[in-house]
């Protein structure tokens, strides 16, 4: 596997090495050792699979209490992945970091603990599976608007396009949002 760093400290885009032939593919997606000397020293506690429609936005989330970090990726169709630095004393405080995942790429992204994220689904279909450092929380979960104008998150679709759960359309501000 490559480890890349992104623009967003602690955030990194993982690409695996894939092997492939006339029966299809294999790949490896997860290796403790490995994981641990180029991302994060880190325990995974929870794994999570969702199934999305083209348009659906799953986002901008983060949890204050039982923060998490996720290793993500895509095992059917393509999303946006977004995360944004709620880290107060971090360098990229507020800035944000976009890449596009597929089953096709394969890629994952490193989200550390202290990250909002979300993502938006490109295809018809995708589904997203992801492994957490904690327990999921919703009595400390927070929601941030997708298209705050202070973030100034450039998605792939319009406005139009995309679908929110009740929950996200309730999202805060970035201004107001709890920082880490």
């Amino acid at each position: 596997m490559k480890c890349i760093d992104t623009n967003l400290l602690g955030v990194k885009v993982i690409e695996p090495k894939v092997f492939g032939d006339s029966r299809g593919f294999f790949l490896e997606t997860f290796r403790e050792d490995w994981f641990k000397s180029h991302c994060e020293n880190v325990d995974f506690v929870q794994d999570n699979h969702s199934k999305s429609k083209k348009g659906i936005l799953r986002g901008m989330h983060y949890q204050t209490k039982h923060t998490q970090g996720k290793l993500v990726r895509v095992t059917q169709g393509e999303v946006y992945d977004v995360v944004i630095d709620m880290r107060q004393d971090s360098p990229t405080f507020s800035q944000w970091y976009g890449i596009h995942l597929s089953a096709q790429n394969h890629r994952q992204l490193w989200v550390p603990a202290g990250f909002a994220h979300g993502f938006l689904v490109l295809s018809d279909v995708a589904e997203f599976v992801y492994k957490c450092t904690d327990y999921y929380d919703p009595c400390s979960e927070v929601s941030i608007k997708y298209n705050d104008p202070v973030l100034g998150i450039k998605w792939p679709l319009s406005d139009s396009e995309i679908h929110l759960s009740d929950k996200d359309k309730q999202g805060q501000n970035f201004i107001d949002a709890p920082r880490m």
